[in-house]
């Protein structure tokens, strides 16, 4: 079920995410106004509310007003130094609970405490504490008009569970982070496998064709003109495949999506390439296009390039290979023979490991090994229509 986002919570995410960067961009801007704010705050207390509160209220004003600063100021190093501000405030505190003063602004500790929960290490939470007990203890055993649990403990519960909430919002963002990390890493895979598969396939095209020109160069310049050519088109063709992978490092997620990629419309210009490289290819293609989503697609062409790339390097000069392209009950499946040497060692290599993440991504399962007839080589890919069960 999919909720939708109303105005209000739409224009409060936008102000969230505004007061974020601009804090990130400043953060002393943000610092400075909420020290500002609890001061004015906290001397205004000083004014005489705090009276309200306190077991003496002949406390006299000039140390209220300075324990009301020292316990306000600190706030702006909260988030850079969270144990020295709390260290001070704690002081302050104290002093005020020893007098008899009670200053509400005391519970602006909870404000370091807080980021001490979230950025420190843990075993600085106990430091906290051994900065927060002592005034409420000493208020607690120098005016006991009351249970003394009646002052700790509340108050304890309260900057517990301020700690609380900072180790919450910490394991959360490191949820995040961890997220982030391994998002980066399966891109980065992503790219990986597919800069193999591109210039992999395109330098083994290459050097097929060099070759042949090279051998043909005495005796029919001609082809070796034709392979020169073929050279050019492959060289081009790479490049333009590499630009518009890297292009995706630069770019947004709606520019990347938009990118094209190769689709089974693209097999045939693949196949042609490896001819024009000197391997001859029989290719059994249907014209039929099955439904499979644009990722599906892609694996299909990289499989079936991986497959040619590892004919041309390992299956020897006379080697021809067959494609065939089958839409069975609910399944798509591609089949990729040689007549090369059957010596490769199947599940080596970055290349059948690519193939074989890429298969198992759309439900798929890829085989590979020696024909049973012991002379030849074999990939079986085999992925689930979309519209059928995987």
């Amino acid at each position: 079920m999919t909720t939708e986002t109303t105005g209000p919570s739409r224009y409060a995410q936008r102000l969230g995410s505004r007061i974020r960067a601009l804090d990130a961009r400043r953060p002393w801007v943000w610092d400075a106004a909420v020290t500002a704010t609890w001061t004015v705050a906290a001397l205004v207390d000083a004014a005489g509310g705090w009276r309200n509160t306190a077991r003496d209220p002949s406390v006299p004003v000039w140390l209220v007003v300075t324990l009301s600063l020292l316990l306000a100021l600190p706030l702006h190093w909260r988030r850079r130094r969270p144990l020295t501000a709390l260290a001070v405030m704690a002081c302050a505190a104290l002093v005020g609970d020893g007098s008899g003063a009670f200053l509400q602004a005391a519970y602006l500790q909870m404000l370091p405490l807080f980021h001490i929960a979230l950025g420190r290490p843990p075993r600085a939470l106990l430091w906290a504490l051994a900065l927060i007990a002592p005034p409420l203890v000493t208020g607690a055993v120098r005016f006991p008009s009351e249970s003394w649990d009646q002052r700790v403990v509340p108050a304890l519960w309260a900057y517990a569970i301020v700690a609380l909430l900072g180790i919450a919002l910490r394991a959360r963002r490191d949820e995040r982070t961890h997220e982030v990390r391994l998002a980066a890493t399966a891109e980065r895979t992503r790219i990986a496998r597919e800069m193999h598969d591109i210039i992999g396939h395109n330098l083994s095209v290459i050097t097929s064709l060099a070759d042949g020109g090279r051998y043909a160069a005495p005796k029919n310049p001609e082809r070796a003109a034709q392979a020169l050519d073929a050279i050019g088109t492959t060289s081009r063709q790479a490049l333009a495949e590499l630009r518009r992978l890297l292009s995706v490092l630069h770019e947004d997620d709606e520019a990347a999506a938009r990118t094209p990629q190769p689709t089974l419309t693209d097999l045939e210009p693949l196949i042609a390439g490896v001819r024009r490289a000197g391997l001859p290819v029989h290719a059994d293609l249907p014209p039929a296009a099955p439904a499979l989503s644009a990722g599906a697609q892609l694996t299909v062409h990289r499989v079936l390039q991986e497959a040619l790339t590892n004919t041309l390097k390992h299956a020897g000069p006379d080697a021809t290979a067959t494609v065939r392209l089958s839409y069975g009950p609910g399944a798509l499946e591609l089949l990729v023979t040689d007549t090369g040497t059957p010596s490769r060692a199947p599940g080596r290599g970055h290349g059948l490991t690519g193939m074989r993440e890429r298969a198992a991504r759309y439900d798929g399962t890829l085989d590979t090994g020696p024909l049973p007839t012991g002379d030849g080589w074999r990939v079986r890919l085999r992925i689930p229509l979309e519209e059928s069960p995987s």
